[in-house]
């Protein structure tokens, strides 16, 4: 026979804890004797006890007998996985319950949890590329000089005019996963963290992308209607997995040849700076969807064709339209120029073009590594959307 003295101490100023600790180290059936001087005791131990499940025997002295486990509070409740590994499916009953934890019963489910398939969300690069992704957050105040470069009039507006281009991508490219988040049942967390990464990486390019559009005080540039189109696309689209794949894998990727190429042909150290930043966090974002559809098209192959028809589904919706502005598209050239000498032109339009050849070279190479043929990259590559993103 166990007792506990609870001295003055109440069952409603903590107590219980002093009662719940004795009890758990005893077997069902099990009794403790229980003492203490509190003038409430006689009226709230029996309650507790039936509470817990416990059966309470007056005394004296007051005695508990240890209930049985499955007429504790937590009879049915079941572990959310293990903290370790996640499962095939999460279920709604769960709702946002840590993984691994003892989920009682009676609460309420978790609704629009829609993705809550391993094969649809999980990537095994997704807890490492969290951890990258938080340990590579920087600040825009520090990590870039903004000291005003006092380029040429016509080489600043061709800066803005790429800046306003980037800015616009990068809303959409914020849009696209922060509309997923919800949806993506929490037991997978790592995933969930590493999109709420991408999505506070999107905002911090919008961010440093307008403060160097505006660092010499211009205007911003023009907002090309068929580009605008073809973000639209990528905001529509209703699948995760194919939302993925058009975004990341074909448009940041393509994305990152035209950083690198801003880095290089920059005019001025705050230009090469922030896309080489941006770069580095684009990458990241490849890399989950690489990583994560690579797993999809392996357990669900049909998953390729699906891949295929939303790419092919959004070219043609975007057939009409007119693609990389020609603003955007000369600024370029400029800014890979250097000068206005006509040779100089050239070099900046050829440049251009091996941007392009880049981009689509870079494109069939994911595609590749995504289970499609050479001849299916290349086919699907060309249907992208011209204007990069």
């Amino acid at each position: 026979m166990s007792t506990i003295d609870l001295g003055s101490l109440g069952v409603d100023c903590g107590a219980h804890l002093l009662l719940d600790r004795t009890l758990s180290r005893l077997a069902p059936g099990q009794k403790v004797e229980v003492s203490g001087t509190d003038v409430n005791l006689g009226f709230h131990l029996p309650v507790w006890a039936r509470s817990r499940g416990h059966r309470f025997v007056s005394g004296p002295p007051p005695t508990i007998v240890r209930g049985d486990v499955d007429s504790n509070r937590l009879s049915g409740a079941i572990r959310a996985g293990v903290t370790s590994d996640v499962v095939d499916q999460a279920p709604a009953s769960w709702g946002l319950a840590a993984r691994g934890a003892l989920v009682e019963t009676g609460g309420p489910p978790l609704v629009g949890a829609d993705l809550n398939e391993r094969d649809v969300v999980w990537s095994e690069v997704a807890p490492r590329l969290y951890a990258q992704a938080a340990a590579g957050q920087w600040d825009p105040a520090t990590a870039i000089d903004w000291t005003p470069p006092g380029l040429p009039a016509e080489i600043e507006a061709a800066v803005v005019q790429t800046m306003t281009y980037l800015i616009e991508n990068e809303q959409a490219a914020l849009t696209v996963p922060a509309r997923f988040l919800g949806r993506i049942h929490p037991h997978f967390r790592e995933v969930v963290g590493f999109l709420a990464t991408q999505v506070a990486d999107e905002a911090r390019h919008v961010e440093v992308f307008t403060r160097r559009a505006g660092l010499c005080g211009h205007l911003l540039g023009v907002s090309g209607a068929g580009g605008r189109a073809s973000l639209q696309t990528l905001v529509d689209e209703p699948e995760w997995s194919n939302a993925s794949f058009l975004l990341s894998v074909l448009g940041e990727g393509s994305f990152l040849s035209l950083l690198s190429f801003l880095q290089r042909h920059a005019p001025d150290p705050v230009t090469a700076r922030v896309a080489q930043l941006a770069q580095v966090d684009e990458a990241r974002h490849v890399s989950f969807a690489l990583g994560h559809l690579g797993e999809f098209v392996t357990h669900r192959p049909v998953g390729r064709d699906r891949l295929r028809a939303a790419l092919e589904r959004r070219h043609d919706a975007l057939v009409s339209t007119s693609g990389l502005s020609a603003a955007v598209h000369d600024s370029l050239v400029v800014l890979a120029a250097g000068s206005w000498d006509p040779a100089a032109i050239g070099i900046g339009w050829e440049a251009v073009q091996d941007l392009q050849r880049d981009m689509d070279e870079g494109r069939r190479r994911r595609l590749v590594r995504l289970g499609f043929t050479e001849t299916q990259a290349e086919e699907m590559s060309a249907l992208h959307t011209k204007n990069f993103m």
